[in-house]
């Protein structure tokens, strides 16, 4: 198959995670990107372990298949590398704290007026825009700040941040659902766009149960484990050679578990239905 992107140039001046995250998805998807990193220093994650032959593993899964470069942006020799590089590029992505970019005379603003089909992509804590821009952020300060760390863990416990890195990595997905939405609106008005987009919005797009909880009840909701709020059977459970998943997410597949467990559950008044199910969700599992 030949990759959907091939033949589109983006200029990455992104780091850590959030960004990098978004390049590394268009690079898979075939566009060739051409990561700026400061000189000596390079990008945080370089520094971040496990190591393999001297190099980090972890830069290396989220930068595989980027090409490299380390331009400083304040030395005019590499500013001269750089805007030869913007000449030819389709795409560029930033995740300074606002304000970085305009001061070094490339923000939206500048880069627009000089190259009007450039498609700009920006990923911070809090976006350009409000009065909490100019705050920088990382994934454990936006999960906190976000509630997703208020519903994650289990009662009675303190707050728990998200295995995985979701306040850069969602972030990170919006921010490529953004210049892809784009690059295709360029198609119809020869034009690029400036995507922003919020760390912190982005951890509040995902909390669908909890914001339809809290919006009906007036009560956000708080940690509940594994179990899922608003489905049952929906969590965890211990067996005799350890721990196991049961997920019956709708009548049928619990008259199905109903069957395969031989519990004749599925006809009861208290359990024929999800919000049934939901509301003695304790009781039921107890039962199973």
């Amino acid at each position: 198959m030949t990759k959907p992107l091939e033949g589109l140039t983006v200029l990455d001046l992104t780091h850590v995670l959030a960004g990098p995250y978004c390049s590394m998805t268009l690079c898979d998807l075939g566009a060739h990107v051409i990561k700026v990193e400061r000189p000596v220093i390079g990008d945080d994650t370089r520094a971040f372990p496990p190591f393999t032959k001297g190099k980090s593993a972890y830069f290396a899964a989220i930068n595989h298949g980027k090409k490299s470069i380390a331009l400083d942006l304040k030395a005019d020799a590499d500013r001269a590398i750089f805007d030869r590089l913007l000449a030819r590029a389709d795409v560029i992505l930033e995740n300074y704290r606002p304000g970085v970019m305009e001061r070094m005379g490339y923000g939206w603003d500048d880069l627009h007026a000089q190259y009007p089909r450039l498609i700009y992509g920006a990923v911070s804590g809090f976006g350009h825009t409000g009065p909490e821009a100019k705050r920088p952020a990382y994934d454990m300060v936006v999960q906190a700040r976000g509630g997703v760390m208020s519903i994650t863990g289990e009662k009675g416990r303190e707050p728990v941040r998200v295995g995985a890195s979701v306040g850069d990595i969602v972030a990170g997905m919006f921010l490529c659902q953004g210049v892809l939405a784009a690059l295709v609106d360029r198609e119809r008005t020869g034009l690029g766009r400036k995507v922003d987009v919020a760390m912190l919005d982005s951890q509040l797009a995902i909390l669908e149960h909890a914001i339809a909880i809290t919006s009906v009840t007036g009560t956000p909701p708080g940690p509940t484990g594994a179990r899922h709020p608003s489905i049952a059977p929906f969590e965890t459970f211990h067996a005799s050679d350890g721990l196991f998943v049961i997920a019956a997410g709708n009548d049928v597949l619990f008259e199905k578990l109903c069957v395969a467990l031989n519990l004749p559950l599925a006809d009861d008044a208290r359990f024929a239905t999800n919000p049934a199910r939901v509301e003695n969700a304790r009781l039921l599992k107890r039962l199973i």
